[in-house]
């Protein structure tokens, strides 16, 4: 098993690699090839992909964590190499029209790409609960559970019923990579929040998460909130790696690695290859 951060907002040093504020994971196993997400532009995603030396045409799936612009921005341009009938693994909540509200502007931050236009090209599998999409490697489904702290903000909402309404992110799901020494677990936002994300996939499939990778959404979480999280962590002796990126903000970088220690913690820019 191979997993390679493709897109980030940071790119390793000296790298070859451009990065952007979005996110995009290469999961490869036994000759599969899974894209879990696909980052903010084609530009960016179809450069980094052609360094990994991957065609869109050997991809085998995407994942889609849920409906944001940075997390789905890369999808139209894998349109025209993909082929037909490509499944798009998903929430049926993540066509929602969502928004960003910011000193009375509204910006809008869905997906560009619709119901109709995707389902033309690819075999749309939008399911709330928990798929296989190919052996081993899992979406979470809906995180229906959340009692605690989710990774929400104050300024998202989307239309329900004509209204807009807070943005409940009913569509926010993570990747499992289920092996058979402990889960993986790969987020893309973790809008539903971390630890109901991680409650959720350990109870989907009764075994305990070692890896964690992607975006926690910890940006902009008080320094009690983010002592919580710690030291839910730092409490599981088998949590193995953890490999924050994208929106898990420097702070919780910092305070994670000073809770758990430099080789738990470590970064995962662009042209990461993840040791699972």
């Amino acid at each position: 098993m191979r997993v390679t951060c493709v897109v980030d907002d940071a790119v390793k040093r000296s790298s070859p690699y451009w990065g952007e504020h979005g996110l995009a994971f290469l999961i490869e196993i036994e000759g599969d090839r899974v894209l879990f997400d696909t980052g903010q532009s084609g530009t960016v995603l179809m450069r980094n992909l052609r360094l990994l030396e991957v065609e869109p045409s050997s991809l085998d799936g995407i994942v889609i964590s849920h409906g944001h612009y940075d997390h789905t921005g890369g999808l139209e341009a894998l349109l025209e190499d993909l082929p037909p009938g490509t499944p798009l693994y998903a929430s049926p909540d993540i066509f929602r029209d969502r928004y960003s509200i910011h000193e009375g502007e509204m910006e809008d931050i869905g997906t560009s790409l619709g119901r109709e236009a995707l389902a033309g090209r690819m075999s749309l599998r939008l399911h709330k609960d928990a798929q296989e999409i190919t052996a081993g490697v899992w979406t979470t489904g809906e995180i229906e559970d959340r009692p605690e702290k989710e990774g929400r903000s104050p300024r998202h909402q989307m239309r329900e019923d004509g209204e807009l309404v807070e943005d409940r992110y009913l569509d926010d799901m993570g990747v499992v990579l289920d092996r058979e020494d402990g889960l993986s677990l790969i987020c893309g936002c973790c809008h539903a929040g971390l630890l109901n994300t991680l409650a959720h996939a350990e109870a989907i499939f009764q075994e305990s998460v070692n890896v964690i990778a992607g975006g926690l959404h910890l940006t902009g979480a008080s320094e009690e909130e983010l002592d919580h999280v710690c030291e839910e962590l730092a409490s599981r002796p088998e949590l193995r790696r953890i490999y924050p990126n994208h929106c898990t903000g420097e702070a919780a970088f910092v305070a994670l690695t000073n809770a758990l220690g430099a080789d738990v913690v470590r970064p995962c820019p662009a042209g990461t290859v993840l040791d699972i």
